[in-house]
């Protein structure tokens, strides 16, 4: 009866051990499925990084599956994307969160579950996340306030118009802004003005800006809305190439913008790379390999004089359709 017994209870164990590593050795072979969810679906900073997520797919054999919120407003939507794919089990979650704290508690769950987690372009508040991947938004913002700096002429007025508050993206580039601009002692900055990521509220901010300080001299639009806006207002003013404008991202709007002086420089980012890099790393810590806590994507100041260089236009570009 002992003997039977035994034999019972190690049959089990070796069944549970068995189906175990089967489980696993199927996750390793089967086709994986990567939840890419963006911050919205629509802007061309977004539609670039799904660009690079394709291209990680395609070349190491995974579905992605590109779903997001229909703008950068929709936190609740983000969340609810996340909650519906880990109830699906998907193999792994690649999120550039809305904000920086309401997502802390989907993503803990995510990781309860097994199911890895990369942030890109947007952290966290929480070291749940297996890797960072993004551009250092601080070094960005320092990049746009000297450049600001040196085409007001090194002294002058300045305005900041970030976009959210809670998002760690727009935190950061307002600190590094701020931490830049207080080096130079000729340099006011006479306001802080939220676009909340919308091109209209962007340019009524900025119509309002200039009302306020009619001897404003320079603009540091942090994001894709803010500079489309800010160029908006600015034009419809007659005050193209007089107040300076530095905008973030490179929306063809805004390299339309740049060619016509009415933005002066743009602080680009990598969004390619920060789409390829985020499901490559989702499937390297799924196939059991280490992948570095933080990478940065790089970012690279863009004027009119470098604009047709080859490596500018690469990273215009990066699917391959050249100006």
């Amino acid at each position: 009866m002992i003997i039977k017994r035994g034999i019972t209870t190690a049959v089990i164990f070796f069944t549970i051990l068995f189906i175990f590593y089967s489980g696993c050795s199927n996750k390793k072979s089967r086709k994986l499925s990567i939840l890419v969810t963006p911050q919205s679906v629509v802007a061309s900073f977004w539609i670039t990084v799904k660009a690079g997520a394709d291209s990680a797919g395609k070349e190491l054999g995974v579905d992605i599956l590109w779903k997001g919120p229909p703008t950068e407003a929709d936190i609740n939507n983000q969340i609810s994307i996340l909650e519906d794919y880990i109830n699906q089990r998907v193999d792994a979650i690649v999120l550039a969160a809305l904000d920086s704290k309401a997502l802390i508690p989907v993503v803990k769950r995510a990781v309860s579950k097994n199911i890895p987690v990369i942030l890109i372009d947007s952290g966290i508040d929480s070291d749940d996340a297996l890797s960072f991947i993004a551009t250092d938004n601080i070094l960005g913002a320092n990049m746009a306030a000297r450049t600001l700096v040196k085409l007001i002429g090194g002294k002058g007025k300045v305005a900041l118009i970030p976009f959210f508050p809670g998002t760690s993206t727009s935190i950061q580039r307002e600190k590094g802004f701020k931490e830049e601009i207080e080096k130079y002692t000729d340099i006011e900055l006479v306001t802080i003005q939220y676009s909340q990521n919308d091109i209209a509220i962007a340019m009524s901010v900025t119509e309002n800006i200039l009302t306020t300080f009619p001897d404003l001299d320079g603009i540091f639009a942090a994001n894709e809305p803010g500079a489309i806006g800010a160029s908006q207002a600015v034009l419809a003013r007659g005050l193209a190439g007089k107040v300076k404008i530095v905008g973030f991202d490179s929306a063809p709007n805004e390299i339309d913008a740049l060619k016509k002086n009415i933005i002066q420089a743009l602080v680009v980012q990598n969004p390619f790379k920060m789409g390829y890099l985020g499901v490559k790393s989702a499937v390297d810590v799924i196939r059991g390999k280490k992948i570095p806590k933080r990478i940065d994507t790089g970012v690279t100041v863009v004027t009119k004089e470098n604009l047709y260089d080859e490596k500018t236009q690469k990273l215009l570009y990066p699917t391959g359709e050249l100006e």
